[in-house]
């Protein structure tokens, strides 16, 4: 997949854009407020807009009652909340037929996934069957899967968890090899769509043309809503969940969108408690917010961004860079970081790292970033979002320089 900034154009990319993201990043009160610290671990969390925090005061001082238990003013008001920010979701995922999808309110992806794995995938297998999943991105794209497996094995159902496989020179997903892997029993893909790690758009859309038109696809945008454009219709996937917390909603909220047109129809189990219609709130300020802001532009800036920080990386003798090699330099003709640049000193831990970087106003994450299965690794990840800026970048890279 080509650049989404074109190659040797970041410096020129990050000046045009720049009045642009200077306003957006005034709106966010917590950076203004600590020009002294940059934030650089927004694929653990991002921070909130002005809009959001308002939206979330104006839900809880106006209008806040439970949804679906009532028919006084309030109640009614938070029931049409949750109907409406269902079609929001959908409209920001370019639905291509709403009409006949779904959305279901969760806390994050995780759940989203695990609604999946617990509630819809069981009705799809039969013994013998074989599911494709992940064995090295996120931990919670493998663990619902295996536990699926573990369920149906005690009802006396035997599928088979066949690993998707990887291109050992890049850490994106291998097509080819999957095409020879899919059979006439495999019945379910999970995918990532952004690399949590090594910061990659894992490009799904060749994971449909392996797995073939039939297949259901379950794909975890955790790390690709609210950071770039995202198109179930383009994607062609059955299943996206992602966490609202990383979208620059509340902790706590999320969804999953269902196509319903591979296999049989999600029904959540169980009784459905009540709704979080306050991070349901905050979700739909944060949609709207993203939309006006345009995650198309959001995304040029933030894989521009990666590229100045990779491309200086590349430069420094004591640093491992993980990931794709070919896509370290800022002019790299094949795809860059998704706004994620995960990087090894070769001497100092990545915790004691970490610490050091603190000291110097950096805000970081480091330990192995919930990587399944052997991919993890303790290593420093730095992850961007619009409020990020090239003088954050320099100043980390120069930092760096002088940790020998």
């Amino acid at each position: 997949m080509a650049s989404i900034a074109a190659p040797g154009q970041g410096a020129a990319l990050l000046a045009e854009l720049g009045p642009w993201q200077r306003a957006l990043r005034a709106q966010f009160p917590i950076i203004t407020a600590n020009p002294e610290l940059a934030y650089l671990d927004s694929a653990a969390t991002g921070q909130k807009p002005q809009a959001v925090l308002d939206a979330v005061q104006e839900q809880l001082t106006a209008a806040h009652a439970n949804a679906g238990r009532g028919s006084y003013p309030w109640a009614n008001a938070s029931t049409a909340l949750v109907a409406d920010v269902r079609d929001r979701v959908k409209g920001f995922l370019g639905d291509p037929d709403p009409a006949r999808s779904a959305v279901h309110f969760t806390s994050g992806t995780t759940e989203g996934l695990r609604l999946v794995a617990r509630d819809w995938l069981p009705g799809l297998l039969a013994d013998g069957d074989e599911i494709v999943v992940p064995f090295a991105d996120h931990e919670a794209n493998l663990e619902p899967w295996l536990e699926a497996q573990r369920l149906l094995e005690r009802q006396g159902v035997r599928i088979a968890v066949r690993e998707l496989p990887y291109q050992s020179s890049s850490g994106d997903y291998d097509p080819a090899a999957l095409a020879r892997l899919v059979g006439p029993r495999t019945r379910f893909v999970a995918a990532t769509h952004v690399h949590h790690v090594y910061g990659g758009n894992m490009n799904v859309h060749l994971v449909r043309r392996a797995v073939g038109p039939d297949v259901p696809i379950c794909l975890d945008a955790a790390q690709s809503v609210g950071h770039l454009p995202v198109s179930v219709a383009e994607l062609d996937v059955d299943f996206v969940a992602f966490s609202g917390h990383k979208a620059l909603a509340l902790p706590g909220s999320g969804a999953l969108w269902a196509r319903q047109s591979r296999g049989p129809e999600l029904r959540p189990g169980g009784w459905q408690g009540s709704p979080n219609t306050t991070g349901i709130a905050s979700l739909a300020a944060a949609l709207d917010w993203l939309a006006a802001a345009g995650t198309d532009r959001i995304a040029r800036w933030t894989v521009a961004l990666a590229a100045r920080l990779s491309d200086g990386l590349r430069r420094l003798d004591a640093y491992d860079v993980l990931g794709c090699q070919r896509s370290l330099a800022a002019d790299s003709p094949v795809q860059q970081r998704c706004g994620i640049v995960t990087f090894r000193h070769r001497d100092i831990g990545a915790r004691d790292l970490g610490f050091i970087l603190f000291s110097h106003g950096f805000m970081v994450r480091t330990d192995g970033h919930c990587q399944a299965g052997a991919g993890e690794t303790s290593s420093v990840r730095i992850s961007l979002h619009v409020y990020n800026t090239p003088e954050e970048i320099d100043r980390l890279l120069a930092v760096l320089a002088s940790l020998r």
